[in-house]
């Protein structure tokens, strides 16, 4: 999987926001936090993928991280979600894939977790899956990724510099008729004499009338307003699932300043998890009465903040770093080239 040798958006010169980024601007720049893809292009039909987001690399199912799941709205497939609802919770990695590839890819984190040691009498999972339609530019009929090519992408997760564009999941997803994909920034916030990480990371896959940093980009006539979005949301601040997702529904307001129509047909979730140690739900915590620290409502807004800023600022990496992409229309048969987005014409929006 070569990296893309296109800007980013900082490198074009955007700043979006006030926060300072992390070393990596990415959602790994909150510790431990583990990104794998695999990505699928073959013959002339297959364009697909998966990518693995582990909160930590250690076994999931025994140490749980607090999360919660909020919806703008609900046109898509989020696998999971009702538990995450009622417990508060992450018991494994989390996988985003193509829609028909939803139940192949909770089979994988299935096989995954049951097989890491510990959990050898294990006997029920919540899998987390979610998912964006590709087919505009992919079979999405013909089965891929498979099982296998999922397990790869759990892994292939690791720390460090985060892969975007048309990689992974975000191998053949468009956004606002160009070609999407995988997107990560982060933000580094201080509160109350202490810096904590926040990071985002996107499969963009939706439409409306793109706004760069509050600037009109004038793409080519198109009929795009449906289409999703999986946001997903790490930080290392302790917070309750509560809070966590007060954090993840405020990620809406990243998506609103891209220009996104928000149409009747879009599916837009944001799952939000925190890594600290101090409320992981270990094995012991969970047999006791547990005293967990949180974050005050009343010092978490900056945090809020900066899931705007670093959402925004994923969703604009992700089409910067996609490449040009031919592949099928699904629904046409018919062959499809999705461009990326103009880097020259971003450029010149920072002038006007």
């Amino acid at each position: 999987m070569p990296e893309s040798n296109r800007p980013r958006l900082r490198d074009i010169g955007f700043k979006p926001g006030h926060f300072a980024t992390g070393p990596m601007n990415a959602i790994t720049d909150v510790a431990d936090v583990r990104i794998g893809h695999v990505t699928i292009m073959e013959g002339e039909t297959i364009r697909t993928g998966a990518t693995a987001i582990l909160p930590h690399g250690g076994n999931l199912f025994q140490d749980k991280v607090p999360a919660a799941l909020a919806v703008y709205n609900g046109f898509g497939k989020f696998a999971g979600a009702t538990q995450i609802e009622e417990l508060g919770e992450l018991e494994t990695p989390v996988v985003l894939t193509n829609t028909l590839a939803t139940g192949r890819a909770i089979e994988a984190i299935n096989r995954y977790t049951l097989a890491q040691p510990g959990n050898e009498k294990v006997v029920s999972l919540n899998a987390v899956v979610g998912e964006t339609n590709d087919s505009r530019l992919n079979d999405i009929r013909a089965g891929r990724p498979t099982t296998e090519e999922v397990t790869k992408a759990l892994e292939n997760a690791v720390t460090g510099p985060v892969l975007e564009g048309s990689i992974g999941a975000g191998t053949g997803t468009v956004a606002f008729g160009m070609k999407g994909g995988i997107g990560t920034a982060s933000r580094i916030v201080p509160i109350a004499g202490k810096n904590y990480s926040l990071g985002v990371l996107v499969q963009s896959n939706y439409g409306g009338h793109l706004l760069v940093c509050g600037k009109p980009y004038l793409s080519p006539e198109h009929k795009d307003k449906d289409g999703s979005i999986v946001i997903v949301l790490a930080t290392d601040a302790p917070l309750s699932s509560r809070n966590l997702k007060r954090l993840a529904a405020r990620s809406f307001g990243g998506l609103a300043r891209t220009g996104a129509a928000l149409s009747n047909g879009s599916g837009d979730y944001a799952l939000a998890f925190s890594t600290a140690e101090v409320v992981r739900r270990t094995p012991a915590r969970r047999k006791s009465v547990a005293d967990y620290p949180d974050l005050s409502n009343d010092v978490i807004s900056p945090l809020f903040e900066a899931a705007i800023e670093a959402t925004e600022e994923a969703i604009l990496n992700s089409m910067c770093s996609a490449t040009t992409t031919t592949g099928i229309n699904a629904a046409t048969g018919k062959p499809s080239t999705i461009d990326a987005i103009s880097i020259e014409t971003l450029s010149t929006l920072l002038s006007d």
